[in-house]
């Protein structure tokens, strides 16, 4: 009888995008690639189709919750959305930091509210910088949107590789997540900026969100295997978290 492989030594930086809109999928999905990912990222797809019961149900199954609707509203809104997310157990939740200092002081405010109310572990607000899509944003945005994101109190980043360095020197101690992982020479699909596992970990990523390169593929485990092989080696890239 064949055993389940070993959980993978950085699991709990590695976030695994459940971007389906059918919440069984999801949870066979992310119990399927556990011993890879610690971590569920929910994307509007699915927290449209299932709500908060998709968090409930990916929480039931030992994983850390990362709630990716890049909230953008008015500062009373987000507030409230984001003390929602904070009560039922998210432990990650995105903002855009387009919306300004004042709206992203509110998501943390609101998810920090909502999280002790409930007794749960502090949360983490992470701000999203420009999208991975996004070859066209000029220069300053990402230094002026980590500063923004550092002063309304973000524990984190969504930035692309490429803008690594100028996230940690404009908010050194902020955690930087990077979307768009995919193997080299992989199909980048619609995310031009998208990198390997390595050389993100080696720019400085404190996790990386991976999805099509893993769910999209015919053999997901074999996929995760291949994808994260280099990350295992003894002396590997991978940075200190």
């Amino acid at each position: 009888m064949s055993s389940s492989p070993p959980p993978f030594p950085y699991r709990d930086r590695l976030a695994l995008a459940l971007d389906v809109d059918d919440l069984v999928e999801a949870t066979d999905l992310a119990s399927e690639l556990a011993p890879w990912f610690g971590v569920a990222k929910i994307g509007l797809e699915l927290f449209l189709a299932s709500g908060p019961e998709a968090i409930a149900a990916l929480r039931e199954r030992d994983l850390d919750v990362f709630v990716d609707l890049k909230l953008h509203d008015i500062p009373t809104t987000v507030h409230k959305a984001a003390r929602v997310l904070g009560a039922v157990g998210a432990r990650y939740v995105t903002l855009h930091a387009q919306g300004g200092l004042a709206m992203l002081r509110a998501g943390v405010e609101g998810m920090l509210a909502g999280a002790e109310g409930a007794g749960l572990a502090d949360p983490m607000a992470l701000a999203v910088t420009v999208l991975t899509s996004d070859t066209e944003a000029p220069p300053h945005i990402v230094p002026n949107r980590v500063r923004t994101a550092l002063e309304a109190g973000c524990g984190g980043l969504v930035c692309a590789s490429a803008d690594l360095v100028a996230a940690h020197e404009c908010g050194p101690g902020l955690f930087r997540v990077v979307p768009g992982i995919r193997a080299q020479g992989g199909d980048r699909h619609d995310q031009p900026r998208a990198v390997t596992p390595v050389e993100a970990f080696t720019r400085g990523a404190d996790m990386l969100v991976v999805g099509r390169a893993v769910t999209g593929a015919t053999d997901p485990r074999a996929a995760a295997r291949e994808l994260l092989a280099d990350l295992a080696t003894p002396g590997g890239a991978l940075a200190p978290a």
